[in-house]
């Protein structure tokens, strides 16, 4: 018997998110750990750094022509992270 104020957990857990202000970092950290899905392997195994700061995705990329390459698909990137999340997680795509 269901009481009237009863929820499904997925969303009690997703009101308790915003509550707390923590689904935009719940969701970074899940792009994060998503980054060898997103870009492949190869590129993630030469991905030395990888964080999400108001918006930004920053990068440290080990070889030069990966990360030439990555420069060039900027726009891609941005677009399969934002997918991926349902949501404008990121902007941008820095290069440390």
């Amino acid at each position: 018997m269901r009481k009237a104020n009863d929820k499904p957990i997925k969303e009690a857990i997703e009101q308790m998110m915003q509550v707390y202000k923590i689904k935009r970092k719940f969701d970074e950290t899940g792009i994060i750990a998503q980054w060898p899905n997103l870009v492949g392997k190869a590129v993630a195994s030469r991905t030395k750094e990888l964080f999400i700061h108001d918006k930004k995705l920053y990068l440290r990329i080990e070889s030069s022509v990966i990360k030439n390459e990555l420069m060039i698909i900027r726009a891609q990137i941005i677009e399969r992270i934002n997918t991926e999340a349902k949501t404008v997680l990121v902007k941008d795509v820095i290069f440390l």
